[in-house]
Formats: C-alpha cells, sequence, structure tokens
C-alpha cells in the first residue's frame, strides 16, 4: 500500500517506491507535518518538540498549556487566524474579519489517482497510484454545552461523538445550564470544509496535492488566499533554486540561501509568465547534481502564482505554491466550492540529476496526452523568420519546395494569412482566410503543399484582438478594458474575455471553421501580452476573472483537442511566457523561447531541463547573424543545440543558404531522426553549468541504458587552453561503450575522469557523441578523446 493510515497514532504514511511523506493528527486535531524524505518505517512524531516560546500564542483549547502555539509548529495546511504568524496557505473573510480554524474530521484512501473538473492534472491507472482525501473543517472549541449539541471528547487517544441531551457524556458531569466546559467539544463559525488531496505515484517518487474548498454553512464567506501546497521542515538549512528570465531570456537558474526573511516567487500578469516559472527547489547546501537532499514544487496552471519560501524566528523552513493572492477573491456562497490547481511535488536524496528524473518522467508519462506524446516530431520550416507577414501565394509555394528539397516534413505558415494582417496592428480575431493575399482558399494550398508530400501548419492568437478588426468593431465589450479609462495595450492589442462562454464560442467556431476548411496538421497557439486590464463586462466580482480566463483557456484547447484528436497543437507565449505544465496537459510541445540564438539557448535550455522534458521543448535552427541578438555562431552547433528538443525544426530561408549550407541540413536532419526516440524519451543529464563552465555540456540515457548521446559547446576559446574533462552520468558503471567509429570506453572511467573535449580553433565549436553498451564487456580497455 502506497498510503497507510495508522489507527492508534493517527500517523498518515505516504510511500513511494524511494521515499515517505508523514503527518499526524494530533491531540486537538490539528493536521501536523512530521516528516518528508528518505523511505522510512516507524513514527517520526518524535520530531516535533514542545516548549513555552513567550510571544507565540496558544490555541484556546490548549488551556494553560503555553507549549503547544501553531506560531513555532510544523503543519500541513496553516491558516490565517491562529496565531501562526508565518505565511498561510488559505485565508477567508467573513464580514471583512480574517479568521479561520480548520481541524481534521475524517479521511478517505481511494484506489487510483484523483482528477479536477475543469483543470489539468497529473492521471494515472488505477494500479499505479492512490489518492489521500483529508476532510478538515472551521471549528471553534470550548464552548458550553447546550441542549442537541454533539460532544466531541479526546478520550483515550480518540475522538468519539456524543449527542448531549444533559446528564453525563464519556466520563463528563453535564447540567444544562450549569456552564460547564467540555474538553473538546465544538461547532462550526464559518461553513467551510476543505478536502486536502495527495495523490501518490510510487514508481515516479512523485506526490500530487490540490485542496476543494466547500461552503457547507448558510452565509457567504469569501476566499482571499488559497494555496495548493505547504511543506514545514522543523529542521535543515536551505538554499531555494528559482527560474527567472524576461521575453527571450526565460528560466535562468537562481540559488540562494532561506534566510530569517519571506522569498517569494510570482506571476501578477495573468499568464505563467518570461519573468518567473511556477517550479520551485529547496535544497540542502550542499546538494549537488550527483548528490544531496532536495525537495521540488511544480504548479500545473498557466495563469498568476506565488510560491513562497521562509525560514522562521525557531529555524524552521516553510515552502508553499499555489495561486496569486492578488487580484484573486473568491466569493464562496452556500453550497458552492472551489478547487485548486494541482502541485506535483517530488524529493530526491541524491541530488538535482534524480529529482530531475522524477519530475521529467512523470510530466512526460502522466501529464502530457494524445497521439504526440510518444512519437517523433515532423521536421518543421517555419515561414516567420523567411518573410514575416508580408508573403503571397507563390512565396508561400517556394518556401514549400525549399523545404522539401531539404528532406523537412512540413511547413508552418506563422502570421499574417488571416483578416488585414500585413503587421502586428491590425486584424487579431478576424480569423477567416485573406484568399487575396494566398491566392486562393486555405484549403487550396493545403493541397498543394500536402501534394509536395509535406505536412501543413498554421499560426494562430485566438486570446487576443486588435481594435483595428471587424471582431472589436463588432464586439469592443469582449476586449477586456477597465470602463472610463483608456486601456492599456500591449504590441497594439487588448485581451479577449476568455471567463465568458458567449466569447469562447464564438472564437472556436470561428478557428475551427478555418481548421475545417485546409487539412490542418499543425497548430501554433501563440499569446503575446500580459493581462493588466483585468475587467470582465459580465462578472459582478471582478476577482473571480483571473481563474475564470484560465478555466476558459483549459476549455477551449479540450475540445481542440476532442475535435481534432491527430492535431498536433505547439503552446506559445511569444516563446517561453507560458512554458509550465498546466499548458503540457493540452498542448505537448512548447515553444521554448523567440530567442534562437544557440549560445543564449544553452542558459535557457538548461534551466528548463531542471522541470521540463525534451519531449515538450520546440528549438529551432535560425539564420546568422541571429535575429535577436546579433550573435554568429556555427551552423553545426544551431543544430545540436536545436535537437536537444523534440519540436525540432528551422527558422530561415532556405534559398539564400548555400549549397554546402543545404547539405549541412539535410545531414542535420538524418541525424535528428536518428537520435530522435533517444531524446524524446531518454532521461537528460546536465553534465556542466553553461554560465559558470568553460563547456557547456549534457546527455541523453536511454531507460534501460543501453545508449546514450552527449553534447557539448565550447562557450569560451583561448589561446594555449587547459583540455576540459566532461563526466558523463547515468550509464551501466560496469558496462562498456562504443562509439560509432568502434572505439570503446569504461563506462566507470567516462563517469568517474570524464570524456576529453578537444580543443580547436573558433567559436563555439561543438561535438556529439553517440554511445552504445556493448553486450560483452571485451578483456583490456581502450581510450580516446571526442
Amino acid at each position: 500500500m502506497a498510503i497507510i493510515y495508522h489507527e492508534e497514532s493517527r500517523i498518515f504514511d505516504l510511500h513511494t517506491d524511494h521515499t515517505t511523506y508523514q503527518m499526524q493528527v494530533d491531540s486537538h486535531r490539528i493536521l501536523m507535518h512530521l516528516y518528508y524524505g528518505r523511505k522510512i518505517e516507524g513514527a517520526t512524531d518524535y520530531l516535533i518538540q514542545y516548549y513555552d516560546r513567550g510571544f507565540s500564542a496558544n490555541v484556546s483549547d490548549a488551556g494553560n498549556d503555553r507549549t503547544y502555539s501553531l506560531d513555532c509548529l510544523p503543519q500541513e495546511y496553516p491558516c490565517s487566524g491562529t496565531g501562526d504568524f508565518r505565511s498561510p496557505a488559505i485565508r477567508i473573510l467573513q464580514d471583512t474579519v480574517d479568521s479561520c480554524d480548520l481541524r481534521y474530521v475524517s479521511h478517505e484512501i481511494r484506489q487510483g489517482k484523483y482528477s479536477l473538473k475543469g483543470l489539468p492534472a497529473v492521471y494515472a491507472s488505477d494500479d499505479e497510484a492512490q489518492t489521500l482525501d483529508v476532510v478538515l473543517e472551521d471549528q471553534v472549541v470550548g464552548r458550553e454545552a447546550q441542549m442537541g449539541d454533539t460532544v466531541n471528547i479526546d478520550f483515550d487517544g480518540f475522538l468519539e461523538g456524543e449527542r448531549f441531551d444533559g446528564g453525563k457524556a464519556e466520563g463528563y458531569s453535564l447540567e444544562l445550564g450549569s456552564n460547564a466546559f467540555v474538553p473538546g467539544f465544538e461547532d462550526q463559525v464559518v461553513g467551510m470544509r476543505v478536502h486536502l488531496l495527495y495523490g501518490v505515484l510510487p514508481a515516479m517518487d512523485i506526490i500530487t496535492r490540490s485542496v476543494i474548498v466547500q461552503n457547507t454553512g448558510t452565509e457567504w464567506f469569501e476566499l482571499d488566499r488559497v494555496l495548493t501546497a505547504n511543506l514545514d521542515f522543523v529542521c535543515g538549512d536551505y538554499d531555494l533554486l528559482t527560474f527567472y528570465g524576461r521575453h527571450g531570456m526565460e528560466r535562468n537558474l537562481s540559488r540562494n540561501a532561506v534566510s530569517h526573511s519571506s522569498q517569494m516567487i510570482c506571476s501578477r500578469r495573468g499568464m505563467s509568465s518570461h519573468q518567473q516559472n511556477p517550479m520551485m527547489i529547496l535544497a540542502a547546501k550542499d546538494t549537488t547534481e550527483r548528490a544531496g537532499l532536495c525537495y521540488s514544487m511544480q504548479f500545473v496552471y498557466s495563469g498568476g502564482f506565488m510560491g513562497v519560501a521562509e525560514k522562521d524566528q525557531f529555524n524552521l523552513t516553510r515552502m508553499q505554491l499555489g495561486l496569486m493572492e492578488e487580484k484573486f477573491s473568491w466569493p464562496m456562497k452556500p453550497g458552492g466550492e472551489f478547487v485548486t490547481p494541482e502541485v506535483i511535488m517530488s524529493c530526491s536524496t541524491a541530488g538535482f540529476s534524480v529529482l530531475t528524473r522524477n519530475i521529467l518522467r512523470c510530466i512526460r508519462k502522466h501529464l502530457c496526452r494524445g497521439p504526440w506524446r510518444d512519437r517523433v516530431r515532423p521536421v518543421l520550416l517555419n515561414s516567420w523568420e523567411a518573410f514575416y507577414a508580408d508573403f503571397d501565394n507563390e512565396k508561400v509555394l517556394e518556401l514549400a519546395r525549399e523545404a522539401k528539397s531539404l528532406n523537412m516534413d512540413m511547413l508552418v505558415l506563422d502570421d499574417g494569412w488571416f483578416g488585414k494582417r500585413d503587421d502586428d496592428n491590425s486584424g487579431l480575431g478576424d480569423w477567416y482566410v485573406n484568399e487575396e493575399k494566398l491566392g486562393g482558399t486555405l484549403g487550396e494550398l493545403s493541397r498543394k503543399i500536402h501534394g509536395m508530400g509535406l505536412m501543413f501548419g498554421i499560426w494562430v492568437e485566438p486570446e487576443m484582438v486588435n481594435e483595428d478588426s471587424d471582431l472589436y468593431r463588432e464586439h469592443p465589450d469582449w476586449a477586456m478594458t477597465i470602463p472610463g479609462r483608456e486601456p492599456v495595450r500591449g504590441r497594439n492589442q487588448l485581451v479577449l474575455d476568455f471567463s465568458r462562454e458567449d466569447v469562447l464560442d464564438e472564437i472556436f467556431e470561428r478557428i475551427c471553421r478555418v481548421l475545417d476548411e485546409g487539412q490542418v496538421d499543425y497548430l501554433k497557439w501563440d499569446y503575446n501580452r500580459s493581462i493588466s486590464d483585468v475587467y470582465s463586462a459580465v462578472q459582478s466580482h471582478q476577482g473571480v476573472v483571473l481563474y475564470d480566463y484560465i478555466l476558459g483557456l483549459y476549455d477551449f484547447l479540450e475540445r481542440l483537442n476532442r475535435r481534432y484528436p491527430d492535431m498536433l497543437i505547439e503552446g506559445c507565449s511569444g516563446g517561453g511566457g507560458r512554458f509550465d505544465a498546466g499548458m503540457m496537459y493540452y498542448t505537448p510541445q512548447i515553444w521554448c523561447s523567440d530567442n534562437t540564438d544557440a549560445i543564449d539557448r544553452l542558459r535557457i535550455q538548461y534551466g528548463t531541463s531542471f522541470g521540463y522534458p525534451a519531449a515538450v521543448v520546440g528549438a529551432h535552427v535560425s539564420a546568422v547573424p541571429n535575429e535577436q541578438c546579433g550573435r554568429v555562431t556555427p551552423l553545426k552547433t544551431r543544430g545540436i543545440v536545436a535537437m536537444s528538443g523534440s519540436g525540432f525544426g528551422y527558422e530561415l530561408n532556405p534559398s539564400v543558404l548555400s549549397e554546402e549550407e543545404k547539405e549541412e541540413i539535410r545531414g542535420q536532419i538524418r541525424e535528428y531522426r536518428r537520435f530522435a526516440p533517444l531524446v524524446l524519451s531518454g532521461d537528460v543529464y546536465r553534465l556542466s553549468n553553461p554560465v559558470t563552465d568553460r563547456v557547456a555540456a549534457w546527455m541523453f540515457v536511454s531507460e534501460d541504458r543501453s545508449e546514450a548521446l552527449v553534447n557539448a559547446v565550447a562557450t569560451e576559446t583561448h589561446f594555449n587552453q587547459p583540455v576540459s574533462y566532461v563526466r558523463l552520468m547515468g550509464l551501466d558503471p560496469d558496462a562498456v561503450y562504443c562509439r560509432d567509429d568502434g572505439r570503446e570506453y569504461p563506462a566507470g572511467a567516462l563517469m568517474e575522469a570524464g570524456l576529453p573535449v578537444p580543443i580547436e580553433k573558433g567559436e563555439y565549436r561543438c561535438y556529439q557523441v553517440y554511445l552504445k553498451k556493448k553486450k560483452e564487456t571485451p578483456e583490456g580497455e581502450a581510450n580516446g578523446g571526442v
């Protein structure tokens, strides 16, 4: 059993293959967090220590026990209003009063993994997962009994319920009107029930969490803050790893000590954002790729979020992740329910590399869906950098002919094919084909391209609208703008109100008419601005708009997946502005960044690899000097860096290339097809840090360790420089591996001493080595370089 409840101690064990997560219902029915780490047997409640902490307040039912304060105890789901002055997981308001006290009521253990209505979530078969549902209720403790009340008494270490009709109850003499105090007596102040959901996938070493809040009372209250996951650690000195960035330079790794202050990552942009990624790692000070304790949290959500890490006055560390509290307030009517997006958690005692494999395997096998999840993706040529929005029928067909001559699989027609769209100042929302520009219908163009033996794809941006568009002139109220104010524009466009069902339905039908007209194999879904004017013309409470917007986005994408199950959808938001686990549930491929410079991509893809598999990474080869930064890098380097994503393709105009360059591209495509299954399904290992090391190196290893692909790029070059050695990882340590040229290497030496990187003149030289495990280990040893 992955989940075990010990009735005597009231301890829950959540076991994976290598870890244990433990919590306990204490004598006051507070759900305490005990332990998360290496797999163990036995109780760890001894870790919680009780002392009089002076200014740390005590809950009322602790009576005169000054050692019991929630301000200094590790909790599973801390509330605002209980005397815990650290960051709360939940805060509610009723008549503007902030008070909540959640106590354990019951639990249920179920076979299989829970699902979330309207939200993406990890999925698993019944024999791959179990669910724990812990029910908490808001209650007040210790008032005097009245006729007809239910009395819960902590008797012999277990809670019993008795209806009070006067007289005696469980050893306590109760006279009606005697003002007798009954220990353990409770009644609800706010009619609130909270379900803490835990999904345990033992083989993945993954625990998922979600929270369902219900109003079981007769009065309204407001959810002011509701996070999904909280972890309290009674000891340890930790670093916090987060992934910051900007448009064109996403997911840079930042590692900082968790100090006696609150550290927060967040997005207030209505999207997960380029600036912060909804993923965080807590690691012991000495943790490296190869050793050490570390924990991860990853939000399965594409909107605003917040993550918190803080060390308190007594050196307890708290880690939290959930919805952004700014611009969020959710009115809970009687009978109402609110579901939080899921958080994926994992723990490793063997360093970041193991943690990464846990997360990436879970996302690839238990979050991404559809027929493209496990399929090698087509090599595509995107039209954007070839001619932007300035094209006609012959330009498109000529680009398709070039793609075919280079042995590519697909042509993607990017922005500019619809409405009045010759630049990015008009036309968004007018999802009808500009037949004058295309020289006919989209169906006719698609048939011609398919007739060449190519697949066909198009670009869309369904969530946006230009004011210079027929759609905006017809429905100005569909755009999110603040009444009485001029709108804040981004890229000269406004955001459509996807919290409205009528808007969703109309845009969905317009997009589907286009897709039905032409045989479209691939759809690039873009989103090119943040949401600043948060207002819906049909909502009476604006605090729900951003959350409902993301639910609308997910509904739209789910409908597309059902209607076009074989179409490959690639997510995009100015590149990596919505590169998150929530989108991966609907789009198994996401454009990693608008920055296609190979050297910048080393850093972007390095940070990305901590939380997201190569199977979802869209990465292309572009022309030089690079459009974004002007850097010149060898074509070979651009190809090897881009091959580390499964969405491999090109962003250039082949007609301006030399015959030598074209032949090199044909060779790259052959190599991509050879290695794509390994990149798609293998484990990634980071062999160096591209920010601090002279060589950026990484490798992919098949799960059975029979083959590996090693990649290295020299980011520095100097006169008379020393040799760099790259220590490999993930191989079978007792095996011998062979290169294509027959040279053999003992795996133990490759992992302990490393593989030498040749010294060559020229900037940004790169190297790629394919290794195959020998079936039989030969006598003796051989050596060689990259």
